[in-house]
């Protein structure tokens, strides 16, 4: 594990290092938008992902599709999926992140709450992704 602002020098971490940096400079607008959405979907497992290929965008990730992946991966992913099943979307943000075949957790906690975030935002949830999905698309994350 590695610390501090280091650019990585192969392509398998630099995405990962775009998108750490993406979350912190959005982290409030994510919150937003999690939130939003959370309360707008109808089945209140399913988590927020971003998908990089073939360009950034947002996807719905259900319980049921990760937990078979997870089967897929031999358990590899057992403890995102307890992350995602026990954590308060009322408090905390947490997305998940695939690009060529990886996965990564994005959890955290804003200083305000989700629903607070959502509340100043004062955006459609149409509006929040598309300004969103466009800052993503500006990013390199292959070199």
């Amino acid at each position: 594990m590695q610390f501090g602002e280091s650019i990585p020098d192969n392509l398998e971490n630099k995405w990962r290092y775009e998108l750490d940096r993406f979350v912190t400079e959005n982290k409030e607008d994510l919150a937003a938008l999690a939130w939003g959405l959370k309360n707008e979907w109808e089945n209140a497992q399913d988590v927020l992902g971003i998908d990089l290929e073939p360009e950034a965008h947002f996807i719905r990730c259900s319980r049921q599709s990760l937990e078979e992946l997870n089967r897929n991966v031999e358990g590899k992913i057992q403890e995102i999926l307890g992350i995602i099943e026990n954590y308060n979307y009322n408090e905390e943000v947490a997305m998940i992140a695939i690009n060529q075949g990886q996965i990564k957790l994005i959890y955290y906690q804003c200083e305000s709450s989700p629903s607070l975030c959502f509340d100043e935002k004062q955006m459609s949830l149409d509006s929040l992704i598309e300004q969103l999905e466009s800052t993503m698309k500006a990013i390199k994350w292959k070199g």
